[in-house]
């Protein structure tokens, strides 16, 4: 099942589950959040898709359409977005069986020649151990904060590249959502596609500044689908310019594409007391393969980033646009 957040027509928050031809949307009956749902399923010991099956009422719209007027919200958020922590995981892809053999290679003689830096150290290691044995935890992987649910762009909406940037590029990721249970059990509602997006400039001038690199907004749906998400998947991310593709490269994803699995990278960040306060809200970014970045290309604002991935429902699409210094030197005041 796909679910969706959307606004009515009274500007309410609403539910609606996406149909079989992709486009009609059926509302849930008193249902006002994704978040109100997931409560209800764990209150009842169901799944979500079950939860929401109970509730599925004769209104009915148009998810095009809804896009096309900007009332389709990200597929999950908390009332209070200091309760929604925004994370991810990077070296975590293998790309395609070809550059992995050339990768392997490559790791090899620089491991015989005590070349190794530790972002392809971490990567080695997570080929190596990134999938739990025996029961035991996997090795952990990189992790980041990206920030709280103030920095969630909902579909359609613009991403905002602040004044100090360095660069503003997109990360076509899977993203894994989350509610903590009252007695602490993090629980998945389900997957929805993400734009991660970083500022890949600052990241390579050293690799000390990711966690700069990363406090950036990013944009998570359109649609929520609930369950497992396939081992193999393929998507496409592309960028337009003036209404025309300016780059467009093929992206893969899930576990067959990746030196982590799920599990192990939902272990290493739950393990953390912290991670599991009840009734807080989670969005795992959980890595990508392809950058347009990397293929020289850099985006400007008034550029559109549109991210597909088949059985997700529709693309996530987000322009991007700069926004003007909020804070100077000097801007701290003494009490």
């Amino acid at each position: 099942m796909r679910l969706i957040q959307l606004l009515d027509e009274s500007g309410a928050v609403r539910v609606g589950a996406t149909g079989a031809d992709g486009r009609e949307v059926r509302l849930l009956a008193q249902t006002g959040s994704m978040y109100e749902l997931a409560m209800a399923a764990i209150d009842a010991g169901r799944g979500l898709e079950a939860e929401a099956g109970t509730r599925l009422g004769p209104e009915r719209t148009d998810l095009v359409e809804l896009l096309a007027q900007r009332r389709v919200l990200t597929p999950l958020h908390h009332p209070d977005p200091a309760h929604c922590r925004v994370t991810g995981t990077g070296l975590t892809h293998l790309g395609s069986a070809a550059a992995r053999d050339a990768m392997h290679q490559n790791l090899k003689q620089q491991a015989d020649a005590g070349t190794l830096t530790d972002s392809m150290k971490m990567f080695q290691w997570g080929v190596e151990g990134g999938i739990p044995r025996d029961g035991a935890a996997g090795v952990q992987p990189e992790w980041f904060y990206k920030g709280d649910g103030g920095i969630l762009v909902a579909p359609g909406q613009p991403l905002p590249s602040p004044a100090f940037a360095l660069d503003g590029g997109e990360e076509p990721e899977l993203v894994g959502l989350y509610l903590i249970g009252a007695d602490g059990t993090p629980h998945r509602l389900g997957f929805a596609i993400g734009n991660e997006f970083s500022d890949h400039v600052t990241e390579r001038q050293n690799y000390l500044y990711l966690a700069h690199s990363k406090l950036r907004a990013c944009a998570v749906g359109p649609e929520l689908r609930t369950g497992e998400a396939p081992r193999d998947l393929r998507g496409s991310s592309r960028i337009r310019r003036g209404g025309e593709v300016l780059w467009e490269k093929p992206f893969v994803t899930g576990e067959d594409n990746m030196c982590h699995s799920l599990a192990n990278l939902e272990y290493h960040h739950f393990k953390y007391a912290a991670h599991r306060r009840p009734g807080d809200v989670h969005l795992h970014f959980f890595g990508t393969a392809t950058l347009s970045f990397a293929d020289g290309v850099r985006a400007q604002a008034g550029d559109v980033f549109e991210i597909e991935l088949p059985g997700f429902g529709m693309p996530l699409a987000n322009p991007l646009a700069s926004v003007e210094a909020g804070f100077a030197l000097g801007g701290v005041q003494v009490l």
